[in-house]
């Protein structure tokens, strides 16, 4: 029987765990009401959504009534950011370069409806400094957004800092925490953030169900217009048997998280290790110690990482950088951080889950070395 492939991508997308199946099943089955019914159906639906937005809520360390249930991260950064500004026409946005396409993208939105809006750099190791944030700010500053772990090379952003910034400057902060949320310990209350954005697919639920935190008494204006559910910020009938997997993906990532932080960063450095004793010339992307415990962004100067990939079916992970019939399209993360073209059409980023072991980073290994020693 043909093995199956080293899954190294979770940061693209996670596998539904088994609880969190088992339960959204059973709620898709057993308590199929509409949670806006007064029956027994819809009481019981409504008391199945309410336990999920207080799981969501403990992992966060928010309220509940503070949890708006969506579609997922890019729905959440929409609501996010255009909700906060799109009533204000002089408004300015403060934003970074490394951000995910859902955040930049309605940003580049908002600069074509003729809003002002800061792109801050970033270091050479992928950072943003809080102090230019303070540079950024002026009077019409409405928004500031900046990720909380950067989805291609892990790096941690420090928004605790970034979030006193700002509420000394009485200006909204949000912070996309898709990547982190379920991998590291996330408070709201820590960071000081009006709005925090959390993606279901990223902690082991399944795709199409996400969540807003919108701290109380913060005012957004919705997108979309229906029958007023989720405090009319999300109209529409709750998909109740997603949210409750959302909900179970919480309680399971809040009871591990420690322990499975510490037995990922071992077998990540294990996987840097190995690769470094393949190819000394390797260079890593981030400051370990400021990185989440899952992920490795490396590059293989002199080599491709695309076509590294190519020729090692056995791995599943992802590159820095695009082949498109004779070009290389770089990463935008990677061209805000400075990385000279040589090496960022190397990158490769490694992403470890609940199911990577010790034996599937070895198997890894050995394909890098298969592969380099050709």
């Amino acid at each position: 029987m043909k093995p199956q492939p080293v899954y190294l991508d979770y940061n693209a997308t996670t596998p539904v765990l088994p609880e969190v199946l088992e339960v959204m099943g059973q709620a898709s089955l057993e308590t199929f009401g509409n949670p806006s019914s007064s029956h027994v159906m819809g009481r019981e639906a409504r008391k199945l959504l309410e336990r999920a937005r207080n799981q969501v809520a403990a992992l966060i360390e928010a309220e509940p009534e503070e949890i708006i249930f969506l579609s997922g991260g890019t729905e959440a950064n929409n609501l996010a950011i255009l909700g906060t500004v799109l009533s204000e026409p002089r408004a300015h946005v403060i934003t970074s370069r490394i951000e995910h396409p859902s955040v930049l993208n309605p940003c580049v939105r908002l600069l074509e409806l003729g809003y002002d809006v800061t792109f801050l750099p970033v270091d050479s190791q992928g950072y943003v400094d809080p102090e230019e944030v303070r540079r950024a700010l002026r009077p019409e500053t409405r928004l500031v957004s900046i990720m909380l772990a950067n989805n291609e090379t892990g790096a941690l952003q420090p928004v605790a800092e970034i979030g006193k910034i700002c509420r000394q400057a009485h200006v909204t902060f949000h912070t996309d925490a898709a990547q982190a949320v379920g991998k590291i310990p996330v408070s709201v209350r820590e960071i000081d953030c009006d709005l925090l954005t959390v993606a279901g697919h990223k902690l082991y639920a399944p795709k199409g169900i996400g969540a807003l935190y919108v701290k109380k008494g913060r005012k957004l204006e919705s997108l979309i217009f229906g029958a007023g559910q989720e405090r009319g910020l999300r109209p529409g009938t709750e998909p109740v048997p997603l949210a409750v997997a959302l909900g179970k993906a919480c309680e399971i990532a809040q009871r591990d998280l420690v322990a499975e932080a510490k037995r990922q960063e071992a077998l990540r450095e294990r996987l840097y290790q190995g690769l470094q004793a393949i190819f000394p010339a390797l260079v890593r992307h981030g400051d370990p110690a400021r990185t989440l415990p899952n992920t490795l962004s490396v590059s293989f100067p002199g080599h491709l990482g695309a076509q590294i990939l190519e020729a090692m079916p056995g791995l599943c992970a992802s590159t820095g950088a695009a082949c498109h019939d004779r070009s290389v399209t770089i990463s935008h993360v990677l061209s805000a951080m400075g990385v000279p073209p040589e090496v960022a059409k190397g990158t490769i980023r490694l992403s470890l889950g609940r199911n990577t072991s010790l034996p599937e980073i070895e198997r890894a290994l050995s394909l890098f070395r298969a592969y380099f020693s050709r």
